[in-house]
């Protein structure tokens, strides 16, 4: 060992005595300077009028803003700079053949050369950890440990780009051959990853291989012996790489021999690479402390109860626009996408099925006007250089999995080993890919009965099929709608109740939504005694129509009130209305609480006015109410698009604030029923989601979710409660950061430079 350190500290010194070093730290310091204080000047801004919402620490640190993935940009231009003259220095200056002859082994020169690397990295990261101290200094309870993770993802990939660079250094007697040789080396490494997707062994090895990206998770927080020991795999490959040519500089080897080392040597850390990159013999540790890179509890505590294996099938049509978000080039990063979950359950196997199927693409059917759909399947695999016979016929694939109902879009279907499934899919929004709340759904359905829920028909309710304006195809069964029933972990149907028909005990929900011819006695009876035995219900209506709807509301205490509540405004018609939540009601439907902390309301365009009375076995609650002050139930007017609502107290309209959605509650035997009454269904409808308004703060979306999480009793949708960010306060005033600014960018710099300087002055005085 003490030869090591004696040959590491005499590379060190001639490292320094030339300017190349002491500049490379300058432009360092100079970048990171120019990044942080970037960072800096946005968060004091976002600052200025309220406290941040995030974690400061991975906000400077991490994500495509943060200090540290900026500084992993330029380091490959740095390390070839240092590493070119590491052995090359020795081959041009004819030293080589003294290090030859000296009783110090190849082993003792590699490890030297790389030992001063190493610790010339640790001055890189040094320098910023500095910039992370002073974070720290002005953030009361900083993240340190996420930032310390980042620091060794880059320390490490430092270390690897200089094991890399030596190995070239031993390559050549040219310093600045050795310098191309390394950026070549670099860039190969960053792009090998995309190299041979299509071929299934081949796939695995060159991901592996790719350095790109590698310190990212070191970066968020994760800690991975996955990405640790990659790092340690890549840089015992090229010193042992450099050894051996050394080595073979004292003693020639014939090339059947030295080909067989070589090859073996690789071989090795590919097969070390292979060993800890397997699921089942990985382990990780999320250094952040809001533990983003770990599966939220909720999502753990589903996993726990997935006993035995679980296989992810995704199934690929050829013939649709998200063909290539599955195509073989994309397996390994889109399997990434599961990471966290195959991390906490090993047992995880993913496959994929490619097929052909007509998926209604018009570009297809634009293009291609006279090909039908196995010809089209053909001309697509030759466009995307695929082999067809990869792909199964319709018939094929309807074998396997009925995709009928998914429209042959692209869908992932998760099956237990006991047989229970559940379908996953993506969503036409700009995140496109299921997070970690829809997955974490998707599992959830096989280990616990979906709740179902039930729409009527037969009468002019609103309908779950059609996507017209007043229809309910977007939030209940809309495949491509993130936040759908369907897609949130429940079962949807409709019902009629014409004929005998009962009501099935087996669903959890049934919503009656705007009817618009009457019931009859027969069936009237079956809703009624359906309530009567506990079941679930949601009753809307709209205005006009309370001799409709007040029969079936008759046995709860509520009725629908003749007229339209009105409150009017200059910029919209007098019944849209702005219904604010009451603190009664989310006490109770403790799933909205959360809106009426907020301040928010639900819009409502033409609302009945509810009335109720206890004594009728339920608890009543109002959920939704107008103001107090400028709205009434208008008695007269009907169209309110030409006409003004007057306010007229000789007929009975009144200047009060009136409830339009309520929430009853009682027991039954051992289970509580839960029921919502509401004055409009117009809320709820295609055409109001889709509708945003200027100046209202309102989300009726978030009134549906909440509705039906109250009426599952909390099972769907699921919430993931993140921990929330402590670090979320800079301490550092506009004042104080020119002069940190100016220290840092100036001062460290002008400190590298008299260093360079000094040492310059003493070699000269000698």
């Amino acid at each position: 060992m003490r030869k090591i350190f004696k040959i590491a500290l005499t590379e060190l010194c001639t490292l320094f005595y030339s300017p190349i070093a002491w500049l490379v730290l300058i432009i360092f310091t100079v970048q990171a300077c120019m990044t942080y204080f970037r960072l800096v000047d946005i968060m004091l801004m976002q600052q200025f009028n309220k406290p941040l919402w995030y974690s400061i620490a991975k906000e400077m640190y991490t994500g495509n803003m943060g200090l540290f993935p900026n500084m992993l940009v330029h380091l490959y231009l740095y390390i070839p700079l240092l590493t070119m003259g590491l052995m090359s220095r020795e081959y041009s200056s004819g030293s080589i053949k003294l290090l030859y002859s000296s009783p110090v082994s190849s082993i003792q020169i590699i490890f030297g050369k790389f030992l001063s690397m190493m610790i010339y990295s640790l001055i890189l990261v040094g320098i910023l950890f500095l910039f992370v101290g002073f974070t720290a200094w002005n953030v009361p309870s900083f993240d340190m440990s996420l930032a310390l993770s980042g620091l060794l993802g880059i320390y490490l990939v430092i270390c690897s780009y200089a094991a890399i660079g030596l190995f070239m250094s031993c390559l050549t007697s040219y310093q600045v051959v050795a310098a191309v040789a390394t950026l070549g080396a670099l860039a190969f490494l960053n792009y090998v990853g995309r190299i041979g997707q299509e071929v299934p062994f081949i796939r695995d090895i060159t991901y592996w291989l790719s350095i790109s990206g590698r310190s990212d998770e070191l970066i968020n927080g994760l800690i991975s012996s996955e990405d640790v020991f990659y790092f340690l795999i890549v840089i015992g490959l090229f010193l042992m790489l450099s050894i051996m040519v050394i080595l073979s500089g004292k003693r020639k080897l014939s090339k059947s021999m030295a080909f067989t080392r070589y090859t073996g040597v690789i071989v090795l850390a590919m097969l070390l690479g292979y060993v800890t990159s397997r699921p089942g013999l990985q382990c990780s540790y999320d250094a952040s402390s809001i533990k983003l890179n770990s599966l939220n509890p909720v999502s753990q505590e589903i996993m726990e109860k997935m006993e035995g294996g679980l296989t992810i099938t995704t199934y690929v049509n050829l013939l649709e626009g998200n063909f290539y978000r599955g195509a073989p080039s994309e397996r390994n990063s889109d399997a990434n996408r599961f990471k966290k979950f195959i991390r906490f359950k090993p047992k995880i196997q993913m496959n994929y099925v490619y097929y052909y199927a007509d998926a209604g693409n018009e570009v297809l059917e634009d293009r291609f006007p006279d090909l039908n759909t196995q010809q089209r399947a053909w001309k697509m695999a030759v466009m995307e250089d695929l082999d067809i016979e990869m792909f199964l016929s319709p018939e094929q694939v309807a074998q396997q999995v009925d995709l009928s109902g998914e429209k042959y879009r692209f869908v992932r279907l998760l099956e237990r080993e006991s047989g229970e499934k559940a379908f996953l899919r993506i969503f036409d929004d700009s995140y496109i890919y299921p997070r970690e709340g829809e997955i974490s759904t998707a599992m959830k359905r096989l280990v616990t009965k979906a709740p179902k829920v039930v729409f009527l028909t037969g009468h002019g309710e609103r309908d779950i099929q059609r996507a017209g304006d007043r229809d309910y195809y977007t939030f209940a069964i809309d495949p491509t709608f993130r936040h759908s029933l369907i897609n949130q972990g429940f079962d949807v149907d409709s019902i009629t109740l014409m004929g005998d028909r009962p009501i099935p005990m087996d669903i959890d929900v049934l919503v009656v939504a705007d009817l618009q011819r009457p019931l009859s006695t027969d069936e009237l009876a079956r809703l009624e005694e359906y309530i009567a035995k506990g079941g679930n219900i949601v009753i809307g209506g709209e205005p006009g129509k309370s001799d409709l709807m007040n029969p079936l509301t008759a046995s709860l205490g509520v009725s629908f009130l003749p007229g339209t509540l009105v409150q009017p405004t200059k910029a919209y018609d007098d019944n849209l209305l702005v219904c604010s939540f009451v603190e009664e009601g989310v006490n109770v439907v403790t799933p909205l609480r959360g809106l009426w902390q907020q301040k928010y309301g639900v819009t409502m365009p033409g609302a009945a006015a509810l009335s109720y009375k206890n004594g009728h076995g339920f608890n009543v609650y109002p959920l939704l109410k107008t103001k107090d002050e400028g709205s009434w139930n208008e008695l007269t007017t009907v169209n309110f698009t030409d006409e003004k609502a007057v306010l007229n107290p000789e007929i009975g309209e009144q200047e009060q604030s009136y409830p339009t959605m309520l929430a009853l509650t009682r027991n039954v035997g051992d289970r509580e029923q839960r029921i919502f009454v509401l004055g409009d269904v117009d809320c709820i409808s295609n055409a109001e989601l889709l509708m945003s308004r200027v100046g209202m703060k309102t989300s009726n979306f978030s009134l549906i979710t909440g509705m039906f999480r109250w009426l599952s009793y909390g099972e769907f949708p699921i919430v993931l409660s993140n921990i929330p960010p402590v670090d979320t306060v800079l301490e550092l005033s506009k004042d104080t950061v020119p002069y940190a600014k100016f220290a840092f960018t100036w001062g460290l710099p002008i400190l590298f430079a008299l260093g360079y300087f000094g040492v310059w002055f003493k070699r000269r005085r000698r």
